[in-house]
């Protein structure tokens, strides 16, 4: 299991996000006041203002996230695919008051092509994997907030394979390929077009072949056409593709993956 590493790539994540920089230019600002140091102080503060008001009007996370999302056509053609491989994370819990129901968030529409590919293809099975995500890896079938949300939109139970237990993607890779039954025909790969160039290449790496990488939820675009106030959207996104940069970084120094943008599994 991938728990040192897990623990540390969201420690430096934690540290390193664009967000945290730029509160840390802000906080700079305070402490070279508190130092009587005006000068500096208002460099900092100066910096800080126009950074985030950069980022507030021009969507700079899609130099990061454009690249990523291109890697790969979407919507491929499939030939008589053996089964779909659907990458958790689309999933999440309502608040207690509202039931504890399942429901998505940003990354749901990997659930709907999930849905929409099982109705093309029938005789695919679908294997979700994907787990909660803890510093100790849960049992087995405790955590099914994404399966849940298939068998609702009508998916049955006896096409589902349910891998449970991973919290990064070198787990899904792993544990996934271990309960993957012997059949011929490629396998669909679904998840984020962000996430998909080291999804990819990390289940080229833990022994997939034949692998159609199929990208969903789009988060990019034309820079020119998102132009205006929009500080959270651009934040987020811009915080979506560097994790995503550095996230392939570290999966190829770790041997996790071994290119940054894999051509397919063979």
């Amino acid at each position: 299991m991938d728990t040192f590493f897990l623990i540390a790539s969201k420690t430096v994540w934690l540290l390193i996000r664009p967000e945290t920089l730029l509160v840390a230019l802000f906080a700079m600002a305070l402490i070279f006041l508190w130092l009587g140091r005006t000068v500096a102080a208002s460099r900092s503060l100066a910096g800080a203002l126009t950074l985030t008001i950069v980022i507030g009007v021009f969507p700079i996370g899609n130099f990061v996230l454009n690249p990523l999302e291109r890697a790969y056509s979407a919507q491929p053609t499939v030939t008589q695919p053996a089964g779909i491989l659907v990458l958790g994370g689309a999933e999440d819990q309502a608040p207690d008051y509202a039931g504890k129901t399942a429901m998505v968030n940003d990354a749901g529409e990997r659930l709907i092509a999930a849905m929409q590919l099982a109705r093309q293809y029938p005789a695919a099975v679908v294997l979700y994997t994907g787990g909660k995500m803890a510093l100790t890896p849960v049992a087995q079938g405790t955590f099914e907030l994404g399966p849940d949300i298939l068998r609702q939109l009508g998916l049955s139970e006896d096409r589902m394979i349910i891998e449970g237990r991973s919290r990064t993607t070198a787990e899904n890779a792993a544990l996934a390929r271990a309960m993957a039954p012997d059949a011929e025909g490629p396998w669909i790969l679904v998840t984020s077009a962000f996430h998909m160039p080291r999804a990819l290449g990390t289940f080229c790496a833990a022994g997939w072949r034949n692998l159609v990488p199929y990208p969903t939820d789009y988060r990019g675009g034309k820079i020119r056409e998102q132009i205006g106030w929009n500080l959270g959207e651009n934040l987020m996104d811009l915080n979506i593709g560097v994790k995503e940069w550095v996230g392939l970084l570290a999966y190829r120094i770790t041997g996790r993956t071994e290119t940054f943008f894999p051509e397919g599994c063979g």
